[in-house]
């Protein structure tokens, strides 16, 4: 049984293998989903750290910015603005999202449905004939004994 393992022809059976998974479709589209989702994710991020929180906290009345809201319980700052901002970056991302993936895919792909479901286009001549053909040899093959295997 020693005999037969042989390291360098294992290592390369390893390495052919991980090729085949590391370069499939999926794993590639899949990587790119996340690089692409993560620089999505950094966009909305600075647009509620850059935009929105500092529209909400001239709303809402406070002397200092978002991030330094706090709560002091018995000498202890605990910073609830900071969990705020991420709520509302959390919202926006969700919304994004679904506006995106839901209402916007959802109607191209109903856009892509309703043209799959229209009737096809009735068959021109030279089709009809041809399927004439098709039949005509199609019933001459069952018909004729020598025709088959």
């Amino acid at each position: 049984m020693m005999k037969d393992f042989d390291p360098a022809l294992q290592a390369w059976s390893l390495l052919d293998q991980f090729k085949k998974f590391a370069f499939k479709g999926n794993v590639v589209d899949l990587a790119v989903g996340v690089v692409i989702g993560t620089a999505f994710g950094k966009i909305v991020d600075s647009l509620v750290k850059s935009i929105i929180m500092p529209l909400l906290s001239v709303v809402l009345p406070a002397q200092r910015r978002y991030q330094d809201w706090t709560w002091t319980i018995q000498g202890k700052a605990i910073p609830y603005g900071q969990f705020l901002a991420e709520v509302v970056n959390f919202l926006i991302v969700a919304a994004a999202l679904f506006f995106f993936v839901v209402k916007f895919l959802g109607w191209l792909m109903h856009t892509r449905q309703e043209e799959e479901a229209k009737p096809a286009p009735p068959p021109t001549r030279d089709q009809q004939l041809l399927e004439e053909i098709r039949d005509l040899l199609k019933a001459r093959g069952e018909a004729s004994p020598s025709a088959r295997p």
